[in-house]
């Protein structure tokens, strides 16, 4: 058993580091709430631009419409956007998300290159060997549609430029403070299957019959199919943010129920020494004053 004195230091070191995770716990609550709401203001705009781009993809002239909406003949390139967090302390948020792409990978027979948003899962990938093409780190706490545009617009030019024939989106989609799902979506080239989330937010009505474009066709999906396109991107870092920050007060507070539990085993062990120090001490006393009056 430690000494009293060597148990003491480690209850010390263990209250200090509850107070940091407390600490921490309570940022990351405070930060989950804004996340949140910056994804219920972006949600329902981000769902309603999808369906556009999916009822867009349905026409069946499709072909002569846009080219991201046109299906390569062969897939021999692929790019993966992969969103991560900047910052660790976020339990199993961030190995959950590379595990996913890992397994994802394994499917793929083709040479893949990866746009990674946030420094974890960027070293996390270099530590594999996969081949990055880009990278974006240290971004703001509340990310606007200007600070993520660069990442989509890299994905729509090459793909514009014949440089690859598909784009995925590996993100983490927010259900609610305690669940958080890895999911791999497919954004290039558009294509007619139903978005998980349209079916969640089915409250919005399915668009149906043809569109009458004005001034012209060709210059509003010029416009609005890039433009809609990098929307995802920008819905799926808020997603991801979300989830990053409720995954971290959760570990936070669970870190700080493990110090306090663990502070008072220590307590007791504590407890358990000094008495046994002080036992000791009362048998020396006795047996020299039996020694002494012998």
């Amino acid at each position: 058993m430690a000494n009293a004195r060597e148990v003491k230091q480690r209850i010390k070191s263990v209250k200090n580091i509850s107070q940091v995770t407390r600490a921490l716990q309570a940022v990351s609550a405070s930060k989950v709430r804004k996340a949140i709401d910056q994804l219920e203001d972006t949600r329902p705009y981000s769902v309603k631009a999808w369906q556009v781009l999916q009822h867009i993809a349905k026409q069946p002239d499709r072909s002569t419409l846009h080219p991201m909406l046109v299906k390569h003949s062969s897939v021999k390139r692929i790019i993966a956007i992969v969103i991560s967090g900047d910052r660790g302390l976020a339990g199993a948020y961030n190995s959950n998300l590379i595990r996913t792409v890992e397994t994802w990978s394994k499917s793929i027979t083709v040479p893949v290159k990866y746009i990674t948003v946030g420094k974890r899962g960027r070293d996390l990938l270099l530590r594999r060997g996969k081949d990055i093409m880009a990278e974006f780190s240290n971004l703001p706490a509340e990310p606007s549609y200007n600070d993520i545009s660069p990442v989509g617009r890299i994905a729509v030019d090459t793909f514009l430029g014949d440089e690859v024939d598909e784009v995925y989106l590996v993100y983490t989609q927010f259900v609610n403070r305690m669940n958080h799902q890895p999911v791999v979506k497919k954004l290039l080239p558009l294509e007619t299957d139903v978005d998980e989330r349209v079916k969640v937010f089915n409250e919005i009505e399915s668009l149906t019959g043809g569109y009458i474009f004005e001034p012209d066709q060709t210059s509003i999906l010029e416009e609005i199919i890039p433009r809609f396109t990098i929307l995802q991107v920008f819905h799926a870092v808020i997603e991801s943010l979300a989830s990053e920050h409720s995954a971290r007060m959760v570990a936070m507070k669970n870190a700080t129920d493990n110090a306090t539990a663990l502070a008072d085993a220590l307590q007791l062990e504590y407890n358990k020494a000094r008495q046994q120090a002080i036992t000791n001490e009362m048998l020396d006393i006795v047996g020299g004053a039996e020694a002494i009056s012998e």
